[in-house]
C-alpha cells in the first residue's frame, strides 16, 4: 500500500471521526472549560512554586533559606490562595462545562451554573460540623480528584435542565408585564427543585454508605487511572496525537478526552506538593508540554535550529520565521510551512521525536532522576523555563537540552534529503528564468 493510499484512507475514515470528536458537544464543552480555566490554573501554579522553596537539610544558600522562612511565616496565606485556585479545579470545571453545554443549547447559563455548583458542592464535599455559629466542610475532592464527579454533575445538570426547558416541564408562566429575567427565574423553579432533589438523593445514598461520592468513583476508577498514567498510555497518546497532526487534524480534537486526565493529575500533584507529600503522577499537562513536545507538536525546536543553516532559500527563510515561535512552543509555522504535514519524508521523525522524548522523560521521572511536575505556567512558556518551574529541578534544564539535541539529530538526515530536493528545484527554476 502506497503512502498516498494510506493518506486517502486516513482522510476518508479518520477525518470524519476527528471532526465529530472536535464538535461533539460534551467534548467541546470540556475543552473550552479547561482553556478558560488557564488564569486560575496559572495563578495556582505560581502559588505552588512560591510555596515550594527548593531546600534540603544541607542547604546553606541565604536566599533559599530566607525564601523558606518567608513561606513558613505565611503558610496559611499560601495554602488558602492555592486551595481556591488550582486546588479547586473541579469546582470551576463543573461550572465551566455547564456554561458551555448550556450555550450549545442556546440557554441562559447563569441559573443552571448555580444548580451545577450547588450539586457539586453537595455531593463532593463532606460535612464535618454544621453548627449555627460556624460550618466546617471537608473539601478534599474539589481539586483534581473530583474531576469525574464534576463532569458528571455538569452533564447531568445541563442535559436535564435543557430537556425540562424544551418540554416546558413545570413551567410557571408569568404575565407579559413581568420582566424577562424574573419570568425566567419562575420558569426554572420546578427544574431547579428536581435537580436539587436528585443531588440530595445522591448525597443521601453515599452518606449512608459512608463513602463520599467522589471517593467512591475514584476508588472504582483507580485501575484505569493508574493505567492512563503508565508509559504505554503516554506513548499511545503521544503517537495518536501526532498522527492526527501529521494528517492535518489539530490535537484539539483529542483535548476533550486527554485534557481532564492531564490537568486532573496536575491538580493532584500540586495539592500534594503544597502539602509536602509525595507527588503521585507523572503524566500531566506540563510534562507533555515542556518535556514531550519541545518546540511544539513534533518536537521541532531542534529542527528549527537546523533550518537556519539550510542551503535552500525556502527552508532558510522558514527557519528565520519559525525559530522564535518554536522556542515558545508554537510549531504551526513549520508544520504548515515546510510542510511537515502530509510530507512522507518527515513522517518518521515527526512521530518518533516526541515519542522518544516521552519515553526518556517518563523513565527518568519514574526512576527519580527527574522530579515530577506540579505547576503549569503557560502553554507558550519556553520548555527550558517551564520545565524548571514546573519541577523546581535544575536537572530538567539539562534533560530538555539533551532531548532537543537528540530531536535535532533525528530530523537531520531527513532534512538534508529535503534540502537537496528543494535546492535542485530552486536551481531548476533559476535556469528556466
Amino acid at each position: 500500500m502506497s503512502f498516498h493510499s494510506i493518506g486517502e484512507a486516513v482522510e476518508n475514515k479518520m477525518m470524519p471521526l476527528a471532526n465529530k470528536m472536535g464538535t461533539q458537544r460534551h467534548l467541546s464543552a470540556i475543552r473550552d472549560a479547561f482553556i478558560t480555566l488557564l488564569p486560575i490554573n496559572l495563578t495556582g501554579g505560581v502559588v505552588a512554586i512560591l510555596k515550594s522553596p527548593p531546600i534540603t537539610e544541607t542547604t546553606t544558600n541565604k536566599f533559599l533559606l530566607g525564601w523558606a522562612d518567608w513561606v513558613a511565616s505565611n503558610e496559611l496565606i499560601f495554602s488558602w490562595l492555592y486551595a481556591f485556585t488550582l486546588g479547586a479545579m473541579s469546582l470551576y470545571i463543573c461550572m465551566g462545562v455547564t456554561h458551555f453545554l448550556c450555550k450549545y443549547y442556546q440557554l441562559e447559563t447563569f441559573i443552571p451554573m448555580m444548580f451545577a455548583t450547588l450539586g457539586f458542592m453537595l455531593v463532593a464535599t463532606v460535612p464535618v460540623e454544621l453548627g449555627y455559629a460556624a460550618k466546617t466542610l471537608d473539601f478534599t475532592y474539589i481539586d483534581g480528584k473530583g474531576i469525574i464527579p464534576a463532569l458528571l454533575i455538569a452533564f447531568l445538570t445541563s442535559e436535564l435542565y435543557a430537556l425540562m426547558k424544551r418540554k416546558n416541564f413545570g413551567r410557571i408562566k408569568m404575565p407579559d408585564s413581568v420582566p424577562a429575567s424574573l419570568s425566567e427565574v419562575f420558569a426554572s423553579l420546578v427544574p431547579g427543585m428536581v435537580l436539587i432533589g436528585l443531588y440530595g438523593v445522591i448525597f443521601i445514598v453515599f452518606h449512608k454508605i459512608g463513602t463520599p461520592f467522589p471517593k467512591f468513583l475514584f476508588q472504582l476508577l483507580t485501575p484505569a487511572l493508574h493505567a492512563a498514567d503508565s508509559l504505554p498510555s503516554v506513548i499511545f497518546i503521544t503517537v495518536i496525537t501526532h498522527i492526527f497532526w501529521f494528517f492535518g487534524l489539530h490535537d484539539a480534537a483529542l483535548s476533550g478526552i486527554v485534557g481532564p486526565l492531564r490537568d486532573g493529575n496536575l491538580s493532584i500533584n500540586a495539592t500534594a506538593q503544597v502539602a509536602g507529600e509525595t507527588l503521585p503522577h507523572i503524566f500531566t499537562t506540563p510534562f507533555y508540554v515542556y518535556f514531550i513536545v519541545i518546540g511544539g507538536s513534533g518536537a521541532v525546536l531542534g529542527l528549527a535550529f537546523f533550518l537556519l543553516f539550510a542551503k535552500s532559500k525556502q527552508l532558510k527563510v522558514l527557519g528565520r520565521i519559525g525559530i522564535l515561535p518554536s522556542f515558545f512552543g508554537i510549531s504551526e509555522p513549520l508544520i504548515f510551512g515546510i510542510p511537515l504535514m502530509l510530507n512522507p519524508l518527515f513522517f518518521i521523525p515527526f512521530i518518533c521525536a516526541p515519542t522518544f522524548n516521552a519515553i526518556v522523560a517518563y523513565v527518568l521521572t519514574k526512576i527519580g532522576l527527574l522530579d515530577r511536575t506540579f505547576s503549569m505556567l503557560s502553554w507558550n512558556m519556553p520548555s527550558l523555563i517551564g520545565g524548571f518551574f514546573s519541577t523546581l529541578d535544575v536537572k530538567s534544564i539539562v534533560i530538555i537540552v539533551g532531548l532537543t539535541v537528540v530531536n535535532a539529530l533525528m530530523y537531520y538526515p531527513f532534512l538534508k534529503i529535503y534540502d537537496r530536493q528543494l535546492v535542485a528545484k530552486e536551481n531548476e527554476s533559476i535556469e528556466k528564468d
